[in-house]
C-alpha cells in the first residue's frame, strides 16, 4: 500500500481532475501525459493507494483526520503539510514563527506514528514547501499584498522539516528548490488554468500545483525513494 497524506499539493484536484495529481501519478503515471514515465510508477509493482490529503489541510488535519484511516502498513508513505499552516499567518511574521512551532510539534506526532506503522521496511517521505514568488516575496495578479520576509519564512518552515526527516528517519524530497524558478519567473502563478500551455510554470490560484507542477512533485518524490536503486517490493 502507498499512502498519501497531506495537503493540496498531493492532490487531483488542481492538476486537471482525477488521477492527474502528484500522488496519482507516482502511484499511476499517465502516459498520454507522460510517456517519458511510462513504467516508472507504484502500480507496475503491484502497490495500491490510499490516498488521503486534502484541500486546505493543516498539520491538525492530518494527525487527526487522515492518520487514523489508514488501513493497512505502508510500504510507502508521502507527507506534504506545513504550507497551509504558514498561509494561515500570511503577513504576520510573528504569527508565521508560531505557526512553524505548532508544524514542528505537531509533525514529531505525525512522523512517531507513520514510522510505527510503515515499520521498519516501510519509505517515509516529507516533502518541502515550494515559493510561488520564487524568492521575491510577491506575486503579482493574486491579490495578496507583499510580504519581504515570507522567502525567509518559508525557508524557515523548510529547514524544520529536514530537521523533522532527520529525527524520525524519512526521506527529504526538496520540492521547494526543484520548484524555484518555475513561479512568478516562469508565468502568472495566480493564473486558474491546471494545463497551461506554458509547460514552464507550474502553479496556478497562486500556491496550487497545476498539471506540469504536479508532474514535477511526483518527479521529486520517485526521485528521492528511488535513490540507491530502492524500488517497492512486488
Amino acid at each position: 500500500m502507498y499512502v498519501a497524506i497531506g495537503d493540496s499539493m498531493s492532490i487531483d484536484d488542481y492538476a486537471g481532475g482525477p488521477g492527474r495529481g502528484a500522488a496519482s501519478l507516482l502511484h499511476r503515471n499517465r502516459d498520454s501525459d507522460f510517456p517519458d514515465w511510462a513504467g516508472r510508477d507504484l502500480a507496475t509493482y503491484g502497490v495500491e493507494a490510499q490516498i488521503l490529503a486534502r484541500d486546505g489541510a493543516t498539520v491538525i488535519d492530518v494527525l487527526q483526520r487522515q492518520l487514523p484511516l489508514i488501513t493497512q502498513a505502508p510500504v510507502l508513505a508521502t507527507v506534504t503539510m506545513g504550507g497551509n499552516d504558514l498561509m494561515g499567518a500570511y503577513g504576520d511574521n510573528q504569527a508565521a514563527h508560531a505557526a512553524i512551532g505548532r508544524v514542528t510539534a505537531i509533525g514529531e506526532a505525525i512522523l512517531l506514528r507513520l514510522r510505527a506503522l510503515c515499520g521498519t521496511g516501510g519509505r517515509v517521505v516529507l516533502t518541502t514547501v515550494y515559493d510561488p514568488s520564487d524568492g521575491t516575496g510577491q506575486v503579482p495578479g493574486s491579490g495578496l499584498q507583499p510580504w519581504p520576509e515570507g522567502p525567509i519564512l518559508v525557508r524557515a518552515l523548510n529547514a524544520a522539516l529536514v530537521e523533522l526527516a532527520g529525527r524520525h528517519d524519512a526521506i527529504v524530497a526538496d520540492v521547494h528548490g526543484h520548484f524555484l524558478g518555475h513561479g512568478v519567473h516562469g508565468g502568472d502563478p495566480a493564473a486558474a488554468d491546471s494545463r497551461p500551455a506554458n509547460r514552464n510554470l507550474w502553479y496556478c490560484g497562486v500556491i496550487e500545483p497545476n498539471a506540469w507542477g504536479a508532474n514535477e512533485i511526483r518527479a521529486a518524490w520517485w526521485d528521492a525513494v528511488t535513490h540507491g536503486d530502492w524500488l517497492p517490493p512486488s
